[in-house]
């Protein structure tokens, strides 16, 4: 895993063996080029991410300077990973969507996880490593239309979007249920059972990794006291936001500060007893 920041410029790379997913930290950036999945020309959105393809000489220029955080996924290692989840149906070249941004919150908790594992070493931080690096190759399984468990039923399209509009934008306020499943048109038990069907968890612990998220781009980007993130994200006090941040981050806020404000660093992400190989930038 690493984190650049560059001026504008052109960014392309020769082909790699891995697929490397970016972050895009900043947003508001706009980018052209081929990450292996066609021509695009987008302006970046902060906290989203796009999939650079294996042993494809990738073209990107940036309009504007940017920051980005990046992980590797070496081939060769990670491909008995799909085959024993999917009895062989998926594959690096078929399973996923190169080269256009997207927004995954499970993604973006993962990315958090293992930043803040850098500091840590032992058999726990890697078992904790490679089960982040599991759950992000299903959920990029499953935005590519080939979900490892397929899914069965869940909201309408347009009331997932609105519903997830709503909690960011009221995510200091104690939402309730009854609000949500009156966004959707739908009572608030079978709102609560197709929310979870179709997000994977129930509207609470949603709203829980928006706030967890959003705390910590607040931690990692602004010098707000600990006190004044809680507030801003709906959390009555300090001590709750840490509790929270203990159970989800296995660190305090002030710890998790400290953490991503390092110099850039890297860890791997790897399958027990293999070689790993350290990701690389754009360039």
């Amino acid at each position: 895993m690493f984190e650049v920041a560059r001026p504008a410029g052109d960014m392309s790379r020769p082909g790699l063996p891995d697929i490397v997913l970016y972050q895009d930290l900043l947003g508001g950036s706009r980018v052209r080029g081929d990450l292996g999945g066609g021509k695009f020309d987008v302006t970046g959105t902060r906290g989203d991410f796009c999939l650079a393809a294996p042993d494809f000489a990738t073209d990107a220029v940036m309009e504007e300077s940017h920051q980005l955080r990046g992980l590797s996924f070496p081939v060769a290692q990670w491909q008995s990973t799909l085959d024993d989840a999917g009895d062989g149906r998926f594959s690096f070249d078929s399973s996923f969507v190169y080269g256009r941004m997207f927004g995954s919150p499970v993604i973006r908790s993962a990315f958090r996880n293992l930043w803040a594992l850098c500091e840590h070493e032992g058999t726990p931080s890697r078992l904790l490593a490679q089960a982040a690096g599991c759950e992000i190759l299903a959920e990029l399984c499953r935005l590519g239309g080939a979900p490892i468990a397929p899914a069965k039923g869940g909201l309408a399209p347009w009331a997932e979007r609105r519903c997830l509009e709503l909690m960011r934008a009221r995510l200091a306020d104690d939402i309730s249920l009854d609000e949500l499943a009156a966004e959707a048109q739908l009572s608030p038990y079978h709102f609560a059972r197709m929310f979870k069907q179709s997000v994977g968890v129930p509207p609470r612990v949603y709203l829980t990794r928006l706030r967890v998220e959003e705390s910590c781009h607040l931690l990692e980007h602004t010098d707000h006291t600990v006190t004044e993130i809680a507030q801003e994200v709906g959390y009555s006090s300090n001590q709750v936001l840490a509790r929270i941040f203990h159970k989800h981050i296995r660190m305090s806020p002030t710890e998790y500060r400290r953490a991503v404000r390092d110099p850039v660093r890297q860890i791997p992400v790897r399958m027990p007893g293999a070689a790993f190989a350290p990701a690389r930038s754009w360039r």
